[in-house]
């Protein structure tokens, strides 16, 4: 399945699982670097997911008067 077909879940989900094998350290190093490619594509997937849900919630949040959302550690 291709990485933008899955919701940030299941790509956390698979991207958890990619890491326990690799930690393992019995995987072929082919099956190795297809592995990682794929957590690669996830990882990029999920940050993609986060940053829209971090948008879309700075609109929310400013677009009823609150003040605008800042992550930790951002100056006001």
């Amino acid at each position: 399945m291709k990485a933008e077909n899955v919701s940030f879940e299941q790509a956390m989900d698979e991207l958890e699982k990619i890491t326990a094998r690799l930690e393992e350290g019995d995987v072929p190093l082919e099956e190795a670097l297809e592995e990682y490619k794929r957590g690669m594509e996830l990882s990029a997937l999920c940050h993609s997911k986060l940053k829209k849900a971090e948008t879309e919630l700075a609109k929310l949040v400013t677009s009823d008067g609150d003040q605008p959302f800042r992550l930790d550690g951002e100056d006001a």
